[in-house]
């Protein structure tokens, strides 16, 4: 499981970020063509964060949807997989998105 590891990449780079500061939330953008299982993830970011500035955190995630242009007719359209062909049945495409994994934002509690 991949998602252990990226769970554990997220929660240093938000904490390196959050410099000792308490992080309420954190909002990431998952591509649904990324490979990488949004309920994994949720389930392991609680593990990856315990005993650190994320314990207790709340994770969003907002998943992206795939997204191509056909190199033969230039339509851009919604590609649930990378086997999606266009209408015009092509398959020369270019992905504009999907792909994506991002740390979006993180909310820190004030400090006093």
């Amino acid at each position: 499981m991949h998602e252990l590891g990226i769970s554990r990449n997220i929660v240093a780079i938000v904490s390196d970020a959050a410099k000792g500061r308490r992080v309420r939330r954190v909002t990431l953008e998952i591509g649904k063509l990324s490979g990488v299982m949004t309920d994994a993830i949720l389930f392991c970011f609680d593990v990856a964060a315990h005993g650190t500035v994320l314990d207790g955190a709340t994770l969003e995630i907002r998943e992206i949807e795939g997204r191509a242009r056909c190199m033969t007719c230039g339509a851009e359209f919604a590609v649930p997989t990378f086997l999606t062909a266009c209408a015009c049945g092509s398959r020369r495409l270019t992905h504009l998105a999907g792909e994506e994994l991002n740390i979006k934002t993180m909310e820190l509690e004030e400090v006093a």
